[in-house]
């Protein structure tokens, strides 16, 4: 497998550390309200990722984490944390709005075929974890105290700006009136380890420390969680593009300065899901969920099509006119695969065709070409030389990375009157043909026409498709 790596700025092959095996590591949401489409773009693109390394035959061990504690406003270490600002907005405690967003997300990522990785941290549980690495980095002088706070040292790494590929005149902060900047730091671009006199005081999770009641900094739970559940060598690292700088760029540094050798190989990053008026956000316009979209009538696995016929690297932008083509796509793949199984016998006894399958495996193996691989899936349905059952043996081999339920049907979709109407109608109008009684032959085709129901003779027989208003 070949992955665009964004610390090295190029594509390379994927060489775990132990053979056989991937350590994974994914950015997890701070649950201080719903995920929207945006932010579960990434979590498609780290599932079919996982997904397409399993079926490589590689053991993967992947651990994301929970922020429910230490995630700033403003996505760096300025501004109000988010979850006491959710408490302070809604009268819930911390605790409470984290169980509820919490549980929210679980059921997007179900809603979405998407994996719930091996082992799933919350930031709260955790903290001892954060104590022993900021001792570390104070012990080994990458950190240093100021106004009771622990801060981490930019400059004492030199590569702290590699992952971003950023120089520092490029990352001045700018001159904001909602934040004030933090004067107790040596380097404007030092971070918060460990925050005992902040500017907000009533800074309602705090914890015991060997610098005081305080409480830890967004980006130290990630270093943490990942090497108490990993150990100390990550080959994936994977986040939203908006997350290389600072977070994951402070998360490298930290980790390396306190392992003292090189953490993570591979660092993948999935690009914006932007709308008419640019990056997707839950700040501005409508805030788009996937219970938004289901109540607008859409499925979310068609949300997941939409994602995967782009590439993760890619912007891509969200329109409800391509959110209604990929519906329409979807529909008919699962009417297709319906027609399949009505005229196929057992599928699964069936030998794979290796062309496709190699290409398949082919364009996962390109950066997770997820638009090539739907294309590989396209071209197999469409292959008249290919029996049903080696269609949907293909297909079946192909849904576990791509995860649409295409096997999966509704109970009024497979109605037994219909279906047993169906295949009836179906058999009488071969009959007809045989005889070569068209005109009889062309009613049946146009009972069922009038019925929402088209068929289409091919190679494997005659199929159907039911067409829904």
């Amino acid at each position: 497998m070949n992955l665009y790596n964004t610390l090295t700025k190029k594509i390379e092959k994927l060489i775990p550390h132990k053979e056989g095996e991937i350590n994974m590591y994914t950015c997890g949401p701070t649950v201080y309200n719903y995920a929207h489409i945006g932010n579960l773009r990434t979590y498609i693109f780290e599932d079919v990722l996982e997904k397409a390394l399993k079926l490589e035959g590689y053991k993967v061990n992947r651990v994301m984490n929970i922020t429910d504690v230490g995630h700033m406003t403003d996505d760096g270490d300025d501004g109000e944390d988010k979850m006491s600002k959710a408490s302070r907005l809604t009268g819930k405690t911390p605790i409470e709005i984290a169980l509820f967003y919490t549980e929210a997300f679980f059921k997007d990522l179900k809603k979405l075929n998407i994996r719930k990785p091996n082992i799933i941290a919350k930031a709260t549980d955790n903290i001892n974890e954060y104590i022993k690495i900021i001792e570390g980095l104070l012990e080994k002088r990458y950190a240093y105290i100021s106004n009771g706070n622990v801060y981490f040292d930019v400059t004492k790494f030199k590569n702290y700006y590699e992952l971003s590929g950023k120089n520092p005149d490029e990352l001045k902060i700018a001159v904001r009136n909602d934040v004030e900047e933090d004067t107790y730091k040596k380097n404007p671009f030092d971070f918060g380890l460990w925050m005992t006199n902040s500017k907000f005081s009533n800074q309602i999770l705090k914890w015991n420390s060997p610098w005081g009641i305080g409480y830890p900094g967004w980006h130290i739970e990630c270093s943490g969680i990942a090497i108490k559940y990993l150990g100390e060598y990550l080959d994936i690292h994977c986040g939203g593009i908006d997350s290389i700088f600072p977070h994951n760029t402070n998360e490298l540094a930290q980790s390396e300065a306190y392992l003292g050798h090189k953490w993570c190989n591979y660092w993948l990053h999935a690009e914006h899901l932007n709308d008419s008026t640019g990056k997707m956000s839950k700040s501005k316009g409508e805030f788009l969920t996937i219970s938004l979209l289901e109540d607008k009538g859409y499925d979310p696995l068609a949300y997941r099509l939409f994602c995967l016929q782009s590439h993760y690297r890619n912007q891509l932008l969200f329109s409800y006119s391509s959110l209604d083509i990929a519906q329409n796509t979807y529909n008919k793949l699962k009417n297709k695969i319906r027609s399949l199984i009505l005229v196929s016998g057992d599928y699964y006894d069936e030998k794979i065709n290796d062309l496709y399958y190699n290409k398949f495996i082919e364009a996962l193996n390109d950066n997770i070409n997820t638009s090539n691989a739907l294309t590989v899936l396209y071209d197999v349905l469409k292959d008249d030389d290919l029996s049903a059952e080696k269609k949907l043996k293909l297909v079946s081999i192909f849904d576990k990375v791509l995860s649409l339920s295409l096997f999966e049907f509704e109970e009024k979709e497979i109605d037994e009157d219909l279906r047993y109407e169906i295949e009836l109608k179906i058999k009488q109008r071969a009959k007809a043909k045989v005889k070569k009684d068209y005109d009889t032959a062309d009613k049946i085709r146009l009972e069922l026409e009038n019925k929402g129901i088209i068929l289409k003779d091919t190679r494997e027989g005659t199929v159907y498709e039911i067409r829904r208003n």
